[in-house]
C-alpha cells in the first residue's frame, strides 16, 4: 500500500520547495498545537552547546515522561544537515507517544537565509522553547537553556483554564 501511496505522490505533481515544505511544517505544528491541551515546542539543533545541556539524564526525558498530557514538538533547525537522531536516541527522546520530532527544510545557520520565523514568530536563539494551549502562546522561553522546575510552572499556568478567561 505504501508504493501505491508514493507512486500517487509522484504523479501528482512537482515536489514541495523549501519555502512550500516550511509552510507545510508550519501548519502541521499549528494543527499539533490547536488543542485544548499544552503543546511545547522545542526549537533545537544537533550541534548546539546549551540543546545538548538540556539532553542530561535528569532534562528533557524526564520532563516529558512526567507531562503525559502535554504534546511535544521538537522542531530541528539552524541543523546544517545533521542527523537529530543519534543525540535524541541517546537522551531517551524518541519514542514517547507525546512527542513529534520535525525537521526544518532550510538547515543554514548563516543569519542572511536561516529560518528566522516560524508562525509569525521571531526565532533568534537556540534552544528555544514556545508554550501553547488552544493554538496560543501562552509563554516564550527565547534564549538558552529552558530550566525544568520553572518550565512544569508555565505548563500548570497554561493548563489553568482560570488565568486564561480574558481571552
Amino acid at each position: 500500500m505504501k508504493r501505491i501511496a508514493l507512486g500517487l505522490l509522484a504523479l501528482t505533481g512537482p515536489s514541495l520547495n523549501a519555502q512550500d515544505a516550511g509552510a507545510a511544517l508550519e501548519k502541521q505544528v499549528a494543527d499539533i498545537a490547536a488543542g485544548s491541551h499544552v503543546t511545547i515546542v522545542h526549537f533545537w539543533a544537533p550541534w548546539c552547546p546549551n540543546c545538548k545541556a538540556e539532553m542530561a539524564p535528569d532534562g528533557w526525558a524526564k520532563f516529558i515522561a512526567a507531562n503525559p498530557s502535554v504534546k511535544f514538538v521538537f522542531l530541528n533547525v539552524w541543523h546544517k544537515g545533521q542527523d537529530p537522531l543519534p543525540k535524541l536516541t541517546a537522551a531517551g527522546l524518541g519514542a514517547q507517544p507525546n512527542f513529534t520530532l520535525l525537521t526544518h527544510p532550510n538547515p543554514s545557520r548563516k543569519e542572511a537565509d536561516r529560518l528566522n520565523t516560524f508562525l509569525g514568530l521571531q526565532v533568534t536563539w537556540l534552544p528555544t522553547t514556545w508554550v501553547f494551549r488552544e493554538g496560543r502562546m501562552r509563554f516564550a522561553l527565547n534564549y538558552g537553556e529552558v530550566h525544568f522546575d520553572m518550565l512544569q510552572t508555565l505548563v500548570n499556568d497554561a493548563r489553568d483554564k482560570g488565568k486564561w478567561d480574558h481571552d
